[in-house]
């Protein structure tokens, strides 16, 4: 597909101008080609950056405008006592320096998508390199400008587009010390994780263990702010074949939190493995690495995977594993992680509504790049 004319089709399949079965091609080329994918959202943003700039223009001739008719009617001298100037100076540049950041970036942006579609030789695509560093460059130290001025933190941040794969996670201590599967972050190049509000954070893994498949992360990032109280509690004793149980987690691609319910059907998980327990519970791939829940609001397993063979078993690590994993880490002298223990359920005795909704805020998506 030729430049000009994947930039008409994103054009298109943004403004939902795409017949159907045309939008449903585009969007599996989407998913299997990243460039395509990241063009889309590098030109929604352009857009809307347009629209914000358009928006600008629009506002500063309103003001123009109004400016000239006080002016007529004598409501308003032209030469303003220099106090005042100062004074809606401060009170408006908060706003100055959000448009002027927009215009700004709006400006670079156009620049480089022009640069980037017109006909060029071989020899300078490292000059198009460092216009596009330049333009980033630009926008970091325009951001922190116009924080400066604010007084606010930083905007909503994205990571990369493209994960290698997903899973879920849950919170052992309010701090930021999170239990998710091995196998989602093993050998990761980096780790983000989102709660359900679309808040994205750094994680670095502390432990992996992929015998018991148990990792433990740590939140390294000033922006998340620590839960004081966690709702549930991590049970020591074996469970109850039978036992009703349930889990929470992110099988879909958004952070909406799915639930599920299922019962103990097994003491041990696969070919009699007495570190995990078998669960008849329905769970997709996403659902790997949350936590599974009886009926007092205790976690006795971390799911793990499914057997492809049958259908709705599930198995899970056993609760003992983190156990494990907790002592492996006090017992690393070089590291300063105190990892408080979660206190008795405090859900005990509640409708499962009134569980899912308390504990709904200690469930992250777990992204592994």
């Amino acid at each position: 597909m030729e430049e000009m004319q994947l930039l008409d089709a994103v054009e298109r399949y943004l403004n939902n101008e795409m017949p159907a079965d045309e939008k449903a091609f585009f969007e599996q080329l989407r998913k299997t080609n990243p460039e395509v994918d990241q063009l889309v959202v590098e030109h929604s943003m352009f857009l809307q950056q347009m629209d914000r700039f358009s928006d600008w223009k629009q506002y500063k001739a309103t003001l123009h405008d109004v400016h000239s008719e006080l002016l007529e009617t004598g409501s308003i001298q032209e030469k303003a006592p220099r106090a005042t100037v100062v004074q809606l100076w401060k009170k408006y540049q908060r706003v100055v320096a959000v448009a002027a950041s927009i215009a700004g970036i709006t400006a670079l942006t156009i620049s480089a998508i022009a640069y980037y579609f017109a006909p060029k030789p071989a020899s300078e695509i490292q000059l198009l390199s460092r216009e596009l560093a330049n333009i980033k460059r630009t926008q970091t130290i325009t951001d922190k400008k116009i924080n400066a001025l604010t007084g606010q933190a930083s905007t909503r941040f994205i990571p990369p587009a493209d994960p290698k794969s997903g899973g879920t996670g849950f919170l052992i201590d309010g701090k930021g010390y999170l239990v998710t599967s091995a196998h989602i972050v093993a050998n990761a190049d980096s780790v983000y994780i989102q709660n359900t509000k679309g808040d994205y954070f750094k994680v670095s893994t502390l432990y992996v263990n992929k015998q018991t498949d148990i990792a433990v992360l740590k939140i390294v990032d000033n922006r998340y702010q620590p839960i004081k109280n966690l709702p549930y509690a991590l049970q020591k004793n074996l469970a109850d074949l039978g036992e009703d149980v349930f889990t929470m987690g992110f099988p879909r691609t958004s952070t909406e939190i799915v639930y599920n319910k299922g019962y103990l059907s097994a003491k041990t998980g696969y070919n009699g493995d007495t570190t995990t327990y078998q669960l008849a519970i329905s769970a997709n791939p996403g659902n790997s690495g949350g936590p599974i829940f009886n009926h007092s609001g205790e976690v006795i397993g971390i799911l793990s995977g499914k057997q492809t063979t049958a259908e709705g078993v599930v198995f899970s690590s056993r609760t003992r594993n983190i156990f494990t994993a907790l002592h492996e880490i006090r017992k690393d002298s070089t590291n300063e992680d105190r990892i408080k223990l979660l206190l008795p359920s405090s859900i005990k005795g509640l409708d499962r509504i009134q569980q899912i909704k308390k504990i709904e805020d200690c469930m992250f998506m777990v992204i592994r790049y």
